[in-house]
């Protein structure tokens, strides 16, 4: 298997929003965020998949040395060797690829945020700079894209904590702000428990409004010499906003259950975009 296969597989077994969003990219430029996502996917995977945080923290170092190796010429890793052709073109970094590894890192680290502050940092880890990467690779020529792109990831990744409440809990995780918690005198075990209420069930149409906001303040961000490149990512943002919504009108039943779309819908979304342009 060629590198450019394994991050293809990587890309398309994971059944993400993003694989519908490149399908509509010209040949390299899907070619490079295919590498990249897949190099994302590996990272996360670590923290997700290996049970021991001990050897969970051993690989992500391993990943920080393979960057390093990597930019300077001699990449190991199949994913490594299929991003590292596109880098220059597209201005990838290795910071880019260290802050998400560094966003995974926290994940190993701690299992709360205290304020919203505090989460919306691991969110620019994790999500603002893939945002950032993701822009650069789809095209751009205004200042204020790179912004977009930041907020944009911020209201994504708003919306996978909304979605995965209940995912985390099992895990021991709970990614809404102990702060918030306490204004909405929900108690982390009540999440922990899975149990519903109608004060959880304000907590979280206060989480699914501020994601909301993040979305429209991404898109003010968005300028229209910029629009139709970066309708990729618009394609993204509506899959994730229409799966926010589905969220909403379900009552928040996050605890439990794990709310998702169909693919032939998430295709027909990212068809839809593609038309209308927005």
């Amino acid at each position: 298997m060629t590198p450019e296969q394994y991050v293809q597989d990587k890309a398309a077994r994971s059944g993400s929003s993003f694989y519908y969003a490149f399908l509509f990219l010209p040949p390299p430029r899907r070619a490079a965020i295919t590498a990249f996502y897949a190099f994302c996917r590996e990272v996360d995977d670590v923290v997700d998949e290996v049970t021991d945080p001990g050897v969970a923290a051993t690989k992500l170092a391993w990943w920080r040395k393979e960057v390093a190796s990597s930019f300077s010429g001699h990449p190991n890793h199949p994913v490594t060797k299929a991003l590292m052709p596109h880098c220059a073109s597209y201005q990838i970094e290795a910071r880019h690829l260290l802050g998400v590894i560094d966003g995974c890192q926290l994940d190993l680290d701690q299992s709360r945020y205290l304020d919203f502050a505090g989460l919306a940092h691991y969110c620019d880890l994790v999500a603002g700079i893939v945002g950032e990467v993701a822009s650069n690779i789809f095209g751009h020529s205004a200042e204020g894209t790179t912004a977009y792109a930041h907020k944009l990831g911020l209201a994504m990744q708003l919306t996978n904590i909304i979605r995965d409440v209940g995912d985390d809990a099992r895990r021991g995780r709970i990614y809404l702000p102990v702060s918030e918690l306490k204004q909405f005198d929900v108690k982390a075990q009540e999440v922990l428990n899975r149990g519903y209420s109608e004060r959880f069930t304000a907590l979280m149409k206060f989480q699914a409004e501020r994601a909301h906001r993040c979305y429209d303040e991404a898109f003010a961000l968005l300028s229209d010499a910029d629009r139709r490149s970066q309708k990729p990512g618009v394609m993204m943002a509506n899959i994730y906003r229409t799966l926010l919504r589905e969220i909403e009108a379900d009552g928040f039943q996050v605890l439990h259950q794990r709310t998702s779309l169909t693919p032939l819908r998430k295709l027909w979304i990212a068809m839809r975009t593609n038309w209308r342009g927005h």
